[in-house]
């Protein structure tokens, strides 16, 4: 090594080793103020006619997942309840979109698909599957592990 080329790196190394420290010390202030990027959680409960709810998890397994992943509706879970009066009639599932106007565009797509409608009316021959849906979006909380 010259001596010219010592003074250089004298003088380098500390500017690096400050400029490594200051990103260290300032990266956790630009994390907590960046925008989240979280997705918005549907929350479906549908409430089966009397006598089909088998008809109705069939649909669901055999159809409705499948067409739910085209139109970009990621399934979360899909849930029936333990105990009576609900154990006989409903069905809960959780689905997750990039946001609310994406849900909205997301289920106009599912409601539009011909395949959709040939399964639907295919399976209500014998009349409506359900006689209740509802719809809850919730967002997650901070300390949520799922986001």
């Amino acid at each position: 090594m010259t001596t010219t080329t010592r003074p250089k790196l004298v003088f380098s190394l500390p500017v690096f080793a400050c400029g490594f420290c200051l990103g260290i010390v300032f990266q956790p202030w630009s994390a907590v103020h960046a925008q989240p990027t979280t997705r918005v959680f549907e929350i479906r409960t549908y409430t089966a006619a009397e006598g089909k709810l088998d008809a109705l998890h069939a649909r669901f397994r055999d159809h409705t997942l499948a067409l739910f992943k085209r139109h970009g509706m990621t399934s979360v879970g899909y849930f029936k309840p333990q105990d009576a009066p609900l154990k006989q009639n409903t069905l809960i599932y959780i689905l997750a979109h990039p946001s609310r106007e994406a849900a909205a565009k997301n289920w106009q797509a599912f409601q539009n698909d011909t395949e959709w409608q040939k399964v639907k009316a295919a399976s209500e021959t014998q009349g409506a599957l359900t006689t209740k849906i509802e719809s809850v979006f919730a967002d997650p909380t901070d300390y949520s592990p799922m986001k």
